[in-house]
């Protein structure tokens, strides 16, 4: 077995075609390779966030060079208050100067908000080129750039542009997030615990028994651990592609309530892992009253997620403005909204019926 395979976390398949997920350390230095495997030709078309610059850069430009693509760089300051059609417009005009053309590739390389927006440029450009995303946060590691869910926002609301424009590579480079700064780190760890939580009890009881090693991101164990969370991401969009089934839909745990947070707190005042760490708490605190699980796996995930430097309580907000935020989140239908629940660990399922008295009750918990 070679070490690109050994580094292999998952084969992602969807419609568009499948797609390796690669995850290791110094993997960047393979990039130019990779994309020679898989049969991508013409030039790259690397866009940066700005953060990564210059040397992070410079080693993924080179890495494409050493693979045979001529490689143009774009570094551009990204971030949630810019994710809009003036920042994308920036990209074409770029994309337009170079000529870019239907066989080109379009690397992203950069967080969350760096992988949706380039991946609606790249969507969009010409009515679809590759794209290949080497994300640089945990968050972006373990959830949004695997699934091909791309995005900019207006200013009635976030992600309401996009498209599903799947990547033809992911590689991840565990030496990238090395330097994150601990909050972001922390929040990139609530989306891979939420994994363990919903999907796979062996992974939660490796990020409750290592927790400290996995925060240093010391040894092997750390890279394991977010292999397996890619591989659950990976099969879950494997299985919904769109968010149509039931499947894609569990990957929400925690977030109906996190959305409502970020939107009523003023986007920016909570990470997104950390209102999503809350908004599991709320969550938690739905299933226990509904007789789904006990006290007990309550007080565990609240344990696990401060072991990782995570909120679990947002005080002040106002809970009328929280539940209206929660219904008019996108996963609502007909203002009914599907609830992703626990009934174990590594085992959740999703509810229309619960009443609002005990939503209330649980999200005042978490307020207080």
């Amino acid at each position: 077995m070679t070490d690109q395979d050994q580094n292999l976390a998952a084969v992602v398949n969807t419609t568009q075609g499948s797609y390796r997920v690669i995850v290791g350390r110094g993997v960047v230095d393979d990039l130019g390779h990779e994309l020679k495997k898989i049969g991508l030709q013409g030039r790259a078309f690397l866009i940066a966030d700005y953060v990564m610059f210059p040397n992070p850069v410079r080693r993924a430009q080179e890495a494409l060079e050493r693979g045979g693509y001529e490689t143009h760089v774009l570094s551009l300051e990204i971030s949630e208050s810019n994710k809009n059609l003036e920042t994308v417009q920036i990209v074409y005009e770029w994309l337009a100067d170079l000529r870019a053309e239907r066989r080109d590739i379009v690397v992203a390389m950069g967080g969350g908000v760096t992988g949706d927006l380039v991946g609606f440029a790249a969507a969009t450009w010409l009515r679809g080129v590759a794209v290949v995303h080497v994300p640089t946060s945990l968050a972006a590691m373990v959830d949004s750039s695997i699934g091909g869910k791309t995005g900019v926002n207006i200013p009635k609301g976030k992600n309401l542009l996009g498209a599903f424009h799947q990547p033809r590579l992911v590689l991840q480079d565990v030496g990238h997030i090395e330097t994150l700064p601990p909050r972001e780190m922390a929040a990139g760890w609530a989306e891979a615990v939420k994994h363990g939580f919903i999907l796979d009890s062996q992974l939660l009881d490796m990020f409750e028994r290592l927790a400290p090693q996995m925060v240093a991101l010391e040894g092997d164990e750390p890279v394991d651990a977010i292999r397996r969370s890619v591989a659950i991401k990976g099969e879950i969009v494997s299985a919904d592609e769109f968010e149509t089934g039931d499947d894609r839909v569990l990957l929400n745990y925690g977030h109906t309530i996190g959305h409502a947070i970020e939107n009523v707190s003023g986007y920016g005042t909570y990470l997104h892992g950390e209102a999503v760490a809350i908004g599991m708490m709320a969550a938690a605190g739905i299933a226990e009253r509904l007789g789904m699980i006990d006290s007990e796996l309550v007080d565990r995930q609240r344990s696990v997620l401060k072991a990782y430097g995570l909120p679990v309580k947002a005080p002040g907000l106002d809970i009328d403005a929280l539940i209206d935020a929660s219904k008019s989140d996108k996963k609502s239908r007909g203002g009914t909204i599907r609830w992703v629940l626990l009934e174990g660990p590594g085992m959740a399922t999703t509810r229309r019926d619960v009443p609002e008295d005990i939503v209330r009750e649980a999200v005042q918990v978490v307020l207080d």
